[in-house]
């Protein structure tokens, strides 16, 4: 006996944000591969350069564990991108400084970056992009601001074979 899936009432919200979004992702992600970029290495530098920020600070800000951030970072040194300093504000804090070189890596990585983004949003009609953009950062703002706190699953007990 098989089972009747259950018919849709509403669109799949969740397959068209996810699938659009991990598109745009790996066309993000092989854009700045070329010059030798991960997404995470040109949010670290892009937003270092706004301010003095902290290593806490910028994780925070792209949205990275403690653990990729040091990956990323370590990353960035390596590459002469940028370097970790003692904040001039505490000392027990280390910030993020964008080398020259950084500097200059980040300018082209900006290019790239809204490259991608107005080619995904130049294939819709001129109309179109304004209403997509502006519901979209209507639910970012609102409805979908904040994420919902979920309980880790339960988890069943291995059994012992004996």
């Amino acid at each position: 006996m098989t089972a009747m899936a259950p018919g849709r009432s509403e669109p799949d919200l969740s397959f068209l944000l996810d699938h659009t979004s991990h598109v745009l992702r790996t066309k993000m992600a092989a854009a700045l591969a070329e010059i030798g970029l991960t997404a995470r290495m040109h949010c670290v530098l892009v937003h270092a350069l706004e301010e003095e920020r902290t290593q806490i600070q910028l994780a925070e800000i792209g949205d990275m564990d403690k653990t990729t951030m040091v990956v990323t970072v370590d990353a960035l040194e390596k590459a002469g991108l940028a370097e970790r300093r003692p904040s001039s504000t505490d000392r027990r804090a280390r910030i993020i400084a964008v080398t020259e070189k950084g500097a200059e890596v980040a300018r082209h990585s900006q290019r790239i970056v809204d490259g991608v983004h107005r080619e995904a949003l130049d294939a819709l009609p001129e109309k179109e992009r304004e209403m997509l953009l502006s519901a979209m950062k209507r639910l970012a703002e609102g409805h979908l601001a904040t994420p919902v706190e979920v309980a880790p699953g339960a988890r069943r007990a291995r059994q012992s074979r004996k």
